[in-house]
């Protein structure tokens, strides 16, 4: 009776370590005595698996994102307290059982009989607990995902924003040129009255150099405005009202833009909309 009565107690605590071992929430020594009782129970691995398995589906179609470190080291907080606190429990209700010994032996049925059910609730209780805060672990990791989402969404340059804005307008028109090894695509609308350029792999400049942009109608150039390139692809729109028929193009001026208004370079982009 005494060996079936301490095996029944170590598989007790083998399930509560396996479900902490699923969740990752055992710490250096109990991770030491999981192993111990996995070894020396080859048995009992129908648990750790489904243990495993448990754990495994709670994090499906989310993708892995780290959670705010703080939050993320309170929810593991509370897994390891739930353990302890269990732990002590445990503790406590052994000594209850101990104690009142004899009041039990006059009893129809034994304590351990009797504790049996209660202990059984317990274990399922306590596991569904970790299981419950290891979801909330992924929960979690699915807000920071989509917190992160949501803030480049409403960050996103204004460029970016009116390119999005005229591509789908149902007017939305683009023109493309290869110039000097950079592709270069005008979008405009007339209905949303903007014109944005895309550029790939145009190249940086000094910090007493800007690139400016222009409209240039009917051979008149009429500044629309300065831009910074960016790496890779540089999105720019255009300030002002682009009319039909004219050409967008792109002079290196000093910082700031021409100081005469006036282009005082030749066009390294020049792309006709006619």
């Amino acid at each position: 009776m005494t060996d079936q009565n301490t095996n029944s107690a170590e598989f007790a605590e083998f399930e509560e370590l396996s479900a902490g071992h699923a969740v990752r929430a055992l710490s250096a020594t109990e991770a030491q005595r999981f192993t111990e009782l996995r070894v020396a129970h080859p048995e009992w691995e129908a648990t750790a698996r489904a243990d495993a398995t448990v754990a495994a589906r709670l994090g499906e179609g989310v993708l892995p994102v780290e959670p705010p470190a703080a939050i993320r080291a309170q929810l593991l907080a509370q897994i390891a307290g739930s353990l302890q606190t269990t732990s002590q429990a445990d503790d406590a209700r052994a000594d209850d059982i101990q104690t009142g010994g004899a009041a039990s032996a006059a009893a129809p049925f034994s304590a351990d009989a009797a504790a049996a059910p209660e202990e059984a609730h317990r274990r399922r209780s306590r596991r569904g607990r970790l299981f419950a805060l290891a979801a909330s672990l992924v929960l979690l990791g699915g807000i920071a995902l989509g917190t992160v989402a949501l803030t480049q969404y409403l960050t996103r340059p204004a460029a970016v924003v009116a390119l999005d804005e005229v591509r789908a307008a149902p007017d939305a028109q683009s023109a493309s040129v290869d110039a000097a090894g950079v592709a270069a695509t005008a979008y405009w609308s007339a209905e949303k009255q903007k014109a944005v350029l895309v550029a790939e792999d145009l190249q940086p400049l000094s910090a007493q150099q800007s690139y400016e942009l222009w409209f240039v109608r009917e051979g008149v150039p009429i500044s629309a405005g300065v831009f910074e390139v960016e790496s890779g692809t540089t999105t720019a729109l255009l300030d002002g009202d682009m009319h039909s028929g004219d050409v967008i193009a792109v002079t290196v001026e000093v910082a700031g833009g021409s100081p005469t208004g006036q282009p005082t370079s030749d066009p390294v982009i020049a792309i006709p909309t006619a």
